[in-house]
């Protein structure tokens, strides 16, 4: 690195770390550093009558007021920040100061890592702190962090630009306040909806992400090439027909936390790598599956937040069970004043005319009822609501309705306009199925760059039988958002993908 490249802050920082180490300070130590204590469970626990509580913390220095021989900073661990009081004659007791006015005075900056011992306290001032007896330095900063202050209700400084902030997610979360939050949540929603799987005795596995068939979707892949095999694999699209291979393999109820990818848009609510739970469960159906998903929901919701009422957008969405329940047709009719029952492909594309929705010649049925659906219906659906029953063409995998061979049993769960949810009646007939498979290429020929491809061996296992099963994909990344209050899913992702980062100076 250039020293010429560098901003006078990280010069300065970097003549500290030099000093530290010719004063027999190492700026990064390799040994363990040992710690009891963190600032909320101190502050929770402190009670004045009790005796002189011995801790040991460790964490970033994110403030300073030096004061002479005295002086307070702010420490902050994976918890919180707490107050440390610093007294000269307490860090140094002998006659050499030099820890005190050289290193702590001097040599240390905001944002590096120390540790402290000393016993819990409160202040003259009220505020319950830590009485260092030893510091350690744990790690040096040789980068400044933002500083966000906030004066009258009003931040100054704020770390707050998106792209920024999404580049230097490590920034982000030290900096700005909720944040950190998010990410715990999101944590806690994954393991109250695994908990829900595991208590019922289902079992979580993992399927492949290479795959030389991208199926159970429609959806357009990436490409990637396997060197050893000197072939094209696909990143999958979704683990579903793998998954129901498990169910023909004799497992009851099987579910996955999959990463996904699709080589499509990135907006508000997409992003084109994604975490999706897939969950196939033998001899239960889609009514069965719209129960548990409700309860399922409901129980997240009180896990995360102790209410099933969570704020989003201004509005409430009430994840309490039961959810509204609506067939697609029905919406349509609701929503349009058309019935589109019985309708062929020249008369829906009529219908998208006249409703002025968008459509193009490589569109078949599903797609032109979808493109409906999607702009005169979806987005008026606020609070949890299943959408039923959707048209054959639109769903390729799923089991023809029981009592209308032209619809199939399959439901949406939109919550603010937006799919949650997709589950199905699983389509376990294999003569139907490879039926359904030849309509998707037909569909491809003509252009329709997401339809499915023909999966042979997924076929072949079909045809060893399947049982009766109801499958389930929930969108984890969007359910985060709805259960975080955040309307952009690059606010629930650590790392959201970007364009590559153009650094013309090191230090920016």
């Amino acid at each position: 690195m250039n020293p010429l490249e560098l901003s006078e802050q990280e010069v300065f920082r970097r003549n500290s770390m030099e000093q530290l180490r010719q004063m027999g300070i190492e700026p990064y130590p390799a040994a363990e550093y040992v710690t009891n204590a963190w600032s909320k469970e101190i502050k929770e626990s402190f009670k004045d009558d009790a005796e002189l509580r011995q801790v040991s913390i460790a964490g970033r220095i994110m403030s300073r007021r030096i004061m002479g021989k005295a002086s307070f900073m702010e420490l902050q661990d994976s918890e919180g920040r707490i107050q440390v009081y610093i007294s000269r004659d307490d860090l140094c007791p002998g006659e050499n100061k030099e820890l005190y006015n050289t290193v702590f005075k001097k040599l240390l900056d905001i944002g590096d890592y120390i540790g402290i011992k000393g016993y819990v306290f409160r202040t003259q001032m009220g505020e319950i702190s830590v009485h260092a007896a030893e510091l350690t330095v744990l790690a040096k900063s040789l980068r400044p962090l933002p500083i966000v202050k906030m004066k009258d209700g009003t931040v100054y400084d704020g770390f707050n630009d998106p792209e920024q902030r999404y580049r230097q997610r490590y920034v982000d979360l030290l900096v700005n306040d909720g944040i950190k939050d998010i990410f715990i949540k999101r944590t806690r929603i994954f393991n109250s909806m695994r908990a829900y799987f595991n208590e019922r005795g289902y079992l979580e596995v993992d399927t492949p992400v290479l795959q030389n068939i991208p199926g159970g979707a429609a959806a357009r892949p990436f490409i990637t090439h396997h060197n050893a095999l000197d072939i094209d694999f696909y990143l999958r699209i979704a683990n579903e027909l793998y998954l129901k291979r498990l169910i023909v393999g004799g497992f009851e109820g099987v579910y996955e936390f999959s990463r996904n990818f699709r080589n499509e848009g990135m907006d508000r609510t997409h992003n084109p790598e994604f975490t999706v739970m897939e969950i196939y469960i033998a001899y239960k159906d889609y009514n069965w599956m719209m129960e548990f998903t409700e309860q399922m929901l409901e129980k997240i919701a009180l896990d995360v937040h102790g209410t099933t009422k969570v704020p989003f957008a201004g509005k409430e969405i009430d994840f309490k069970a039961p959810y509204k329940r609506i067939s697609m047709i029905d919406s349509i009719k609701e929503n349009t004043g058309v019935d589109i029952t019985g309708m062929n492909e020249d008369q829906l594309r009529e219908v998208c005319k006249q409703l002025g929705v968008e459509q193009d010649g490589t569109m078949g049925k599903g797609k032109l009822i979808d493109a409906i659906f999607g702009d005169k219906c979806e987005g008026n659906y606020i609070q949890p609501t299943f959408i039923t029953d959707y048209p054959i063409e639109m769903s390729p995998l799923t089991k023809k309705h029981r009592n209308n061979p032209e619809l199939t049993e399959r439901f949406e769960l939109m919550i603010c306009g937006k799919e949650i949810a997709n589950a199905y009646s699983e389509l376990n007939d294999p003569v139907d199925q490879r039926i359904r498979f030849e309509e998707q290429l037909r569909l491809s020929e003509k252009g329709d760059d997401e339809a499915m491809f023909i999966d042979q061996d997924f076929l072949r296992a079909l045809e060893y039988g399947m049982p009766p099963t109801s499958g389930m994909g929930i969108g984890m990344d969007r359910l985060t958002m709805f259960l975080t209050g955040q309307e952009s899913i690059q606010e629930v992702l650590f790392f959201p993908q970007m364009r590559p980062e153009k650094i013309i100076n090191a230090s920016k």
